[in-house]
């Protein structure tokens, strides 16, 4: 499995971003207010990240002690690593989306909108970093059973097991 790309979380946040405008313009055109976040998803973000952080060193301190790990332990805390990276991602440029969205109108934002926004930014960053560690974590040395053999002079070909030219 490869490693999750900031490019890749790069280009979920501007999606987002995006997204985050366009659903705040979207409301005001149609006469609503704005998106605010509630304050217990910054919250919510950073427990996930400390979550993912507790699955995934268990998983560190076995490959550092050289102890064997159950493959499928590591697979899932790799997966909710890689999960929580690309929800932060996300969720750090819908924040960002709503707050740009609330700085480029004419009058003065909320405060408590403002701080809103971001708290989830914050933590959604926060979460992001956080699984990328976990992440980094979760590798595990090549297993020297798995190692293919260098050398395929021996192996037969498909002419040599009869197979026609």
């Amino acid at each position: 499995m490869k490693r999750t790309s900031v490019a890749l979380l790069a280009v979920l946040a501007l999606l987002a971003a995006g997204g985050g405008f366009l659903l705040d313009h979207m409301l005001t055109a149609m006469g609503r207010t704005t998106f605010t976040p509630s304050l217990l998803l910054p919250v919510l973000l950073l427990m996930i990240a400390g979550a993912s952080l507790g699955v995934a060193w268990p998983v560190r301190t076995s490959v550092r002690s050289g102890r064997r790990i159950d493959p499928f332990r590591a697979t899932r805390a790799v997966t909710l690593a890689r999960a929580s990276s690309l929800v932060g991602a996300i969720m750090a440029g819908f924040g960002a989306g709503l707050l740009v969205f609330l700085l480029s109108r004419p009058i003065d934002p909320p405060v408590g909108s403002t701080v809103a926004m971001l708290a989830l930014i914050g933590s959604a960053v926060v979460l992001s970093v956080a699984a990328l560690i976990a992440e980094q974590f979760c590798t595990l040395p090549k297993d020297p059973d798995d190692s293919e053999p260098t050398d395929r002079a021996g192996d037969p070909g498909p002419a040599e097991l009869g197979g026609s030219h």
